[in-house]
């Protein structure tokens, strides 16, 4: 019996001891954001335990990061090259494919970017969005001025999409779980972020949103974020093949429907390579060639993107 006693009191020792030696990972998680939903179903780790951190908005979630609030953060590689030329160490690792999407009324009468043109166009963001710098951009290619012939509205994305519901807009470029929601209600989506990269001519895909951190302490946690990202892939996957598991998830969500698991499974980011890489600093030239505000330097900065032993998922 006493032997018994001490095995059990051993063993619970040990138990606290392999607890105790797991790393809290505080991430800053925005309320209207995708992420909560990976985190909520991500598989039980011995390395790690997660804190959230809930923010309102992605400016927010950098104030977050910035002051040390939280150790990582979801925003654009664009953020992190600015913030690197300003002294500041952040690097940016992939978390999705899907960033946006323009949306139209099914029996509009616009089925091009040039057909935009003298429309009025709900942004969500502002004059910096890349997903508008990027419709820009194809614009440019057909021979069309947006920013000069569009009427542009910018606001949140719920605003936005009540804006093309009411009909006071002709058209929305949208977070893409915002145009899901559209679609789910009979909207049209016309084009997304992947298409515009395309019709640019950039060939690989350049996942815009990652996990953002400061790069001394990637550094000092590399297993423990090999084993996130891991286990996020785990998560995401399963949210992917589960119906039940995804519609259990999404539940708070007004629409959550077969076209927003569709969008969601669509950006899962399946390599990470110095092709794709190099494709990110293809669109980083056309984005700064429309407006200079985007960076301060013709390239990206050095260390934008964290460096791992491999870049296969």
């Amino acid at each position: 019996m006493k032997l018994t006693t001490i095995f059990i009191t051993a063993t619970l020792a040990t138990t606290s001891a392999f607890a105790a030696e797991k790393t809290t990972l505080r991430i800053g998680v925005q309320t209207s954001g995708t992420l909560d939903w990976e985190l909520s179903v991500l598989p039980e780790s011995p390395d790690f335990q997660i804190q959230v951190q809930p923010v309102a908005t992605a400016e927010s979630a950098k104030i977050a990061l910035q002051s040390g609030a939280v150790d990582m953060i979801v925003s654009d590689f664009l953020w992190v090259s600015q913030t690197r030329n300003t002294g500041a160490e952040f690097t940016f690792y992939p978390y999705s494919n899907t960033s946006g999407a323009l949306v139209v009324p099914a029996n509009s009468a616009i089925h091009e970017v040039k057909d935009l043109a003298g429309k009025r166009l709900g942004i969500a963001g502002g004059e910096l969005d890349k997903n508008w710098l990027l419709l820009q951009a194809v614009g440019k290619k057909q021979k069309v001025d947006l920013n000069a012939t569009v009427e542009k509205i910018f606001g949140a994305p719920p605003l936005i999409n009540e804006q093309l519901k009411n009909q006071r807009v002709d058209a929305v470029l949208t977070h893409w779980h915002f145009a899901a929601q559209l679609e789910a209600q009979g909207y049209r989506q016309l084009l997304d972020g992947k298409t515009l990269q395309r019709d640019l001519g950039i060939a690989e895909n350049v996942p815009t949103l990652g996990y953002v951190f400061k790069q001394s302490w990637a550094d000092n946690h590399k297993s423990v974020l090999k084993a996130f990202f891991a286990a996020t892939s785990q998560a995401k996957n399963r949210l992917c093949d589960d119906a039940t598991l995804w519609q259990k998830t999404t539940a708070k969500m007004e629409f959550s429907t077969t076209i927003l698991q569709q969008r969601y499974c669509d950006g899962r980011v399946n390599a990470w390579t110095t092709a794709n890489q190099q494709a990110a600093q293809e669109l980083y030239s056309v984005l700064i060639a429309l407006n200079p505000k985007v960076g301060s330097s013709a390239n990206l900065a050095a260390g934008t993107f964290w460096e791992t032993e491999t870049n296969s998922f």
